[in-house]
């Protein structure tokens, strides 16, 4: 009996590429390997791109990283992978990640201060070329070995930090003047009484500052008795909203610290018989896909997720380019008030 042989398929290389692409094989490689020293024209990248595609062709990953000693590959860090927030956050670092054919990790931290600092240990035996992450608790001293091992870092902050002479870039929002924002359109609505959904960790404490000095602004008192601190998520503002409902003297709008808080707060007020916003404002704080679609749709703070995963990943691919002083930077990124029917 006769065995059919196996039909071959030829691998597709670099040379084949040049010669679809009209060039030469070393641009080719230069394209491939995201080379920043050689100047190549946008329309000659893109030809060279395009006919990676028609073609099917796949780099070679193992030996692109021998040649060059590194993983092509960047770590993104988060705090809780159930928060809406950071799916289009992550988004926007895969982006960039992927115009510079970088694979991209992520790692869920649940908030928890051990994890985020085992999360460190693993990448700084080599496996990334650098990382985007959002800590609750690791601080610059904790990044010091990474940064030692040329892993370069860049943090999603909530306002600006010092970064000292090391190469820690950090990217933020004025989370203090976004919270005052948002407190100050609901004192403008004519409430007096406002309450307020905080947290312990990340970005919480400066949207606290931001609710109090809109208060203080308008020389209003800040009863303590109307901050209520739990849980980032909807059980969190379901529980910290039932609290405040049960005073005496209830709030007639609340400010959370986040939406699915917002959300959650929205259910207790429901639940509670009463209406919103005619009994009951509610400002959340991210604008996640989720708030434009509940009912009434959220008024919130618009952080643009992605457009600050996108910039995050544009520092970090800046850093691993050697375009940028050694120094860390601050930048920071801008946000709007929505308003919609909750407030």
């Amino acid at each position: 009996m006769t065995i059919p042989r196996r039909s071959s398929t030829k691998r597709i290389t670099q040379a084949d590429v040049a010669r679809h692409a009209h060039v030469s094989q070393s641009l080719v490689s230069y394209v491939i390997n995201d080379n920043a020293a050689i100047s190549i024209p946008v329309e000659t990248r893109q030809r060279i791109l395009d006919a990676m595609d028609e073609l099917g062709y796949v780099p070679n990953i193992t030996a692109r990283r021998l040649r060059s000693s590194k993983t092509y590959t960047i770590a993104g860090i988060i705090p809780d992978i159930l928060n809406p927030f950071y799916p289009a956050f992550e988004r926007g670092i895969q982006d960039v990640a992927e115009q510079h054919r970088y694979d991209l990790m992520m790692y869920n931290t649940d908030s928890d201060a051990d994890k985020e600092r085992r999360c460190i240990d693993l990448l700084v035996q080599g496996r990334v070329d650098g990382l985007i992450g959002v800590f609750f608790h690791v601080t610059a001293r904790d990044l010091l070995p990474a940064l030692e091992r040329n892993i370069f870092v860049v943090r999603l902050e909530a306002g600006e930090k010092p970064t000292g002479p090391w190469p820690l870039d950090n990217i933020f929002v004025d989370n203090t003047a976004a919270a005052q924002a948002a407190t100050t359109y609901l004192i403008q609505r004519g409430h007096t009484r406002i309450g307020m959904l905080a947290n312990q960790d990340g970005p919480s404490q400066y949207r606290l500052q931001g609710y109090r000095n809109a208060l203080q602004a308008h020389h209003l008192p800040v009863g303590p008795e109307l901050i209520r601190v739990g849980r980032f998520d909807t059980e969190g503002g379901y529980e910290t909203m039932q609290q405040l409902l049960a005073l005496d003297r209830r709030p007639t709008a609340v400010f959370a610290s986040n939406d699915v808080m917002a959300m959650g707060a929205m259910a207790a007020i429901r639940q509670a018989g009463l209406s919103i916003p005619g009994e009951m404002a509610v400002v959340g704080f991210d604008d996640i896909p989720a708030a434009s679609l509940v009912y009434p749709a959220l008024t919130t703070i618009a952080q643009h997720q992605r457009q600050m995963g996108q910039r995050a990943a544009e520092m970090l691919f800046e850093r691993l380019d050697g375009t940028v002083p050694k120094s860390g930077r601050n930048e920071q990124m801008p946000y709007d008030l929505v308003i919609r029917d909750s407030a």
